[in-house]
């Protein structure tokens, strides 16, 4: 499957990610897209990534623009850069994804590229080239110590005093950057499995090896929290005291109470608790960064964002405890972090998460399944309420209400939801479940997966 646009940015397999694809690409956003003649310019820790940036780089310079260079650092942390600068930015960057694979996430002066954005970038490859004057590149050493400060000013030297966090910095971009906050914060931080070789870390379908991991150093360290993100940094993973991870759309709602915000928008995927909450109200969108910002961007007022992975996007001044916090309408892992630890200060951080509306969502995936599949299957569950019924029969469940926002959503006859959707970047199939307890969640999870694994052997074998 050729580089294509997800929900997040171009992502395609490192042999097809060429010099010549990245610099039409690059072209073609730069003709596209409002970048006031200048780009900011990050990579995350992939052995791929610094050649990407240099075709990137390289191919901005040949249309006459100036390429601002930040070197590895965290996306929050770029879009940050550019955002003060007045410029675009190009993150290089997987994410989550195997090390096999990368991808590349534009920034116009107005943020995050739009799914219109993306359009008009497929049509118009390499549409600028042959600059009548070449562009030029320099340096910019201090956007991670920017990005760093911007919550050392607004939550104080104490924020944090008195709690014991470990940190799983694996390979994670903003690994250092994040040790650096949380002990500017007063927090004791313990780092834990600091890896020079790339590790796909996925927060929102966190691996049943790194979940025992967690839960082992949580017990050996006598943690208050453990820490860490994604590869590149703009999602986090939160577990409490006990090693159990904070699911991130909990996450996300909490802070955004924690923050006062008036207005919530949140993908079909995250807890339905939210709308429990008290909001104001309460926005659901389809799955994707794209999706959120354009929402948020048509509301008024205090409005976040956040996504079931955990991504944090503040769209409105909020108040820390010792300053302002400017809005940042892209996914960011620090906010979420910091806030989320500072809410759970006077107890436990599995004491506040106790405090949320009882809803418990659950997602996972079903790996190295073609995309093929992944539409044959989902376009049949969408289409044909038999297949539905069929397919929720063998779970023991019936179907009571069907939402197509974003794959399938059905909400079964008890109130548990069961939803399919397949990735939008890589060669896999989503689950995602919600039910009144862990137990139910957790049946519901492994009776979907497996049943549609089994179709999935069925189809290949038809199929060959």
């Amino acid at each position: 499957m050729p580089p294509k646009f997800g929900t997040s940015g171009l992502r395609g397999l490192v042999t097809e990610l060429t010099a010549g694809l990245v610099g039409d690409y690059t072209a073609a956003f730069l003709g596209a897209c409002d970048t006031g003649g200048a780009i900011c310019l990050g990579r995350d820790l992939r052995p791929s990534s610094p050649q990407i940036a240099q075709d990137v780089a390289r191919a901005a310079v040949a249309c006459g623009f100036t390429v601002i260079d930040c070197g590895a650092v965290p996306t929050p942390a770029l879009a940050l850069a550019a955002q003060s600068r007045g410029a675009g930015a190009v993150m290089i960057t997987g994410s989550h994804i195997p090390a096999d694979r990368n991808g590349i996430k534009f920034y116009s002066r107005a943020g995050e590229i739009s799914k219109s954005d993306e359009t008009a970038i497929n049509a118009h490859p390499g549409a600028v080239q042959g600059a009548a004057a070449p562009g030029s590149v320099e340096t910019d050493d201090g956007a991670g110590a920017r990005f760093a400060e911007r919550y050392l000013s607004a939550c104080g030297q104490d924020a944090l005093a008195g709690m014991k966090i470990g940190h799983y910095t694996h390979s994670s971009v903003g690994r250092d950057l994040i040790t650096r906050v949380l002990s500017g914060l007063g927090a004791e931080v313990v780092e834990l499995g600091r890896s020079e070789n790339f590790i796909p870390v996925d927060t929102e379908a966190v691996a049943p090896d790194v979940r025992d991991m967690i839960r082992s150093w949580s017990s050996e360290h006598a943690l208050d929290a453990l820490v860490s993100s994604d590869g590149d940094a703009d999602r986090p993973l939160l577990a409490d005291e006990t090693g159990a991870i904070v699911p991130g759309d909990i996450l996300g709602q909490i802070v955004a109470e924690a923050l006062g915000a008036e207005t919530v928008v949140t993908p079909v995927s995250s807890n339905s608790g939210v709308s429990r909450k008290g909001f104001g109200t309460v926005i659901r969108t389809r799955i994707g960064s794209p999706y959120v910002i354009a929402a948020m961007q048509e509301a008024t007022g205090k409005v976040a964002g956040y996504e079931a992975n955990g991504g944090f996007l503040l769209g409105y001044t909020a108040e820390g405890r010792t300053g302002p916090l400017a809005p940042l309408m892209t996914r960011d892992c620090v906010l979420p972090l910091v806030i989320g630890l500072i809410a759970a200060r006077g107890g436990t951080l599995s004491q506040r998460v106790g405090q949320e509306p009882p809803v418990v969502a659950m997602a996972d995936r079903l790996q190295n399944v073609p995309q093929a599949f992944s539409t044959w299957f989902v376009d049949a569950l969408a289409g044909q309420e038999a297949v539905r019924a069929e397919f929720l029969r063998t779970l023991g469940a019936r179907e009571a209400a069907l939402d197509l926002t974003d794959g399938v959503r059905m909400t079964l006859t008890d109130g548990s939801v069961l939803h399919v959707r397949p990735s939008g970047n890589a060669p896999e199939l989503r689950l995602y479940t919600e039910a009144e307890n862990s137990t139910a969640a957790q049946k519901l999870l492994a009776g979907g997966l497996a049943e549609i694994s089994r179709r999935h052997s069925e189809w290949a074998e038809s199929a060959g």
